[in-house]
């Protein structure tokens, strides 16, 4: 269920987030919405990939705690990681 959340915004803001809505056609709190879920999934892209970088977790749990698919997550990291044969058959076997 939907809770209600109130944040204080520069006027600048609010003016450019109304510019938005009126441009799709929608209201403020589904540009507010939208843009919320983009900005949380993309902080979490790095701090996942990190942790995969370090060993804590694989590509694939990356992704998932990242919202993304193993492949969007792979397109998505800049640095060289290390994938694994282990990684590649765990991978493989739930494609089947």
């Amino acid at each position: 269920m939907p809770i209600k959340v109130t944040a204080r915004l520069e006027e600048e803001l609010a003016e450019t987030i109304d510019r938005i809505a009126k441009q799709e056609g929608t209201d403020r709190s589904t540009v507010i919405r939208r843009l919320l879920q983009k900005a949380i999934k993309d902080s979490l892209i790095p701090e996942n990939l990190n942790r995969y970088q370090e060993g804590k977790q694989t590509l694939r749990q990356a992704a998932e705690r990242s919202g993304l698919t193993l492949w969007e997550m792979a397109r998505k990291r800049e640095a060289q990681v290390p994938y694994t044969i282990g990684e590649l058959k765990e991978d493989l076997k739930s494609l089947q």
